[in-house]
């Protein structure tokens, strides 16, 4: 058995590409399915907006240093 992706034949190449991407394909489709069935039971989408307040300068954090 040859343990080096230098000196594989062809046809192992070719399996190393089919495999990855059958997984690459799976992955995906449950991704897929995964999400369309999330977004079947929310409804309503809100987006909550956050504003910035004023600009708080730190000079100190107020705690004690051990050394």
């Amino acid at each position: 058995m040859n343990h080096s992706i230098h000196s594989a034949d062809r046809a192992t190449h070719l399996k190393i590409v089919v495999v990855a991407l059958v997984a690459g394909i799976g992955v995906a489709a449950f991704g897929i399915a995964t999400r369309t069935s999330a977004d079947l039971t929310q409804t309503a989408q809100s987006a909550h907006v956050v504003k910035a307040g004023k600009p708080v300068t730190v000079t100190s954090s107020g705690t004690s240093q051990i050394r």
